[in-house]
């Protein structure tokens, strides 16, 4: 490193944090290379099968645990995390407690964070380049084998929580994690060391598909999140009924931790939501083409997942439809989704037309047990419950983001 440009390593240290806050991240961390601490648990969860048909997650080996072998010369890995959770959308916990209506992750009702996060860790790498010259760096963000809890628990952005995620006691963990690899000799910050869940157990018991394990893993298998977006095959039967009317991941692990009651709102207007993703039927999803569905996810996350996906997600939610009290739903609204789901059969392919077919045999079920019940044929819309009256599926309280800090 004897060619690197005299600097001030501590004066470097906190410009670059308060370059960070200036690009819009609410926290940044320095820690140094050694993740050994973490090795052993990641290759056991690897072991366990538990990162599913994510084949990437184990095909590099060690440089995902050891980050000089990923990039040569890294001396030191800053952290950043940003908000993304949208206060001006429509409720989470009235969207989620309606089966109507389709859930979408909160992290995916903007634009998509990859290219964001990215362009401006590579802004931050350039003002450090304007100190010193001689920067190498890489900029990570979900985008290649770095290990992003571990570094940014070392960082001391917050522990590692239960359900596996970042958690910070002042700002929760609705926010994107972001990495820089760099060649520079900065001075490190305090890891955060202690586990901050203590005896809560809320986002174990609240997983619809009890896919958290111990040891902070989570068995990708069975998580929504994988199965929604990640997973390309056929949901197991098993796990569909569990899946709800949750069309594009999952939050209820966040939805219920109380550390997110601190969570401030994001000020990025590139993740404010776009209509009508935080408020819309499934049924209005569910008609739209493969060009419709294009179009409107233009810049989105879940443009990748595909139309073939896509439909299978919403396939699954319509079949939920049938599984609440029959009173929750118009006869028409449940002949409507039927209808829809058959029209479709045969128009993708295999794999979605299994999921076509069974959510069509549920409705005609539910719908079966409907008129023999005498239900009349009403075409009442039904009502968003008032936020208030909402409780978890499971566990005693949600605690939603009211855009605050600790005192």
């Amino acid at each position: 490193m004897n060619n690197l440009t005299a600097y001030d390593p501590e004066q470097l240290a906190r410009q670059i944090k308060t370059w960070g806050v200036e690009l819009g991240f609410a926290d940044i961390g320095i820690t140094e290379c050694d993740l050994s601490a973490y090795e052993d648990g990641y290759f056991s969860w690897l072991d366990k099968h538990f990162h599913g048909e994510m084949d990437y997650m184990q095909a590099h080996g060690t440089k995902r645990t050891r980050p000089q072998e990923l990039v040569p010369g890294t001396l030191r890995l800053i952290s950043v995390r940003m908000n993304y959770f949208d206060g001006t959308a429509a409720n989470a916990l009235q969207q989620l407690h309606a089966p109507e209506r389709a859930y979408i992750s909160r992290y995916a009702l903007g634009k998509d964070y990859h290219k964001l996060l990215r362009k401006r860790l590579q802004q931050l790498a350039e003002k450090i380049r304007l100190q010193v010259p001689d920067l190498q760096f890489r900029a990570f963000t979900d985008s290649a084998p770095v290990l992003e809890q571990a570094i940014a628990e070392k960082s001391g952005l917050g522990f590692i929580g239960k359900n596996s995620l970042i958690i910070h006691p002042r700002a929760g963990s609705w926010f994107f994690l972001g990495e820089l690899y760099v060649n520079l000799p900065l001075p490190v910050d305090a890891p955060f060391e202690k586990q901050g869940c203590g005896p809560c157990d809320a986002c174990i018991r609240e997983c619809p598909t009890q896919a958290i394990m111990e040891n902070n893993q989570v068995d990708a298998r069975r998580c929504i999140s994988y199965l929604t977006i990640e997973y390309d095959g056929v949901i197991d039967e098993s796990l569909r009924p569990l899946i709800g009317n949750r069309i594009y991941g999952c939050d209820d692990c966040q939805l219920v931790c109380p550390w997110n009651r601190f969570s401030a709102f994001t000020n990025e207007q590139a993740f404010a939501h776009r209509a009508p993703l935080d408020n819309s039927e499934l049924l209005q999803f569910f008609s739209w083409t493969e060009e419709q569905f294009l179009k409107h996810f233009e810049g989105s996350p879940i443009r990748r997942i595909g139309y073939a996906k896509w439909t299978r997600n919403l396939a699954v939610a319509l079949g939920n439809l049938v599984q609440t009290n029959p009173d929750a739903h118009s006869t028409h609204v449940l002949q409507k989704a039927q209808q829809a789901v058959d029209d479709k059969i045969g128009l993708l392919n295999e794999m979605v037309d299994i999921h076509l077919r069974w959510a069509s045999e549920r409705l005609r079920i539910g719908l079966q047990q409907r008129l023999a019940e005498k239900k009349p044929l009403d075409s009442i819309a039904v009502e968003l419950k008032p936020i208030e009256e909402i409780s978890p599926f499971k566990v005693r309280k949600y605690h939603y983001p009211q855009n605050r800090k600790a005192k």
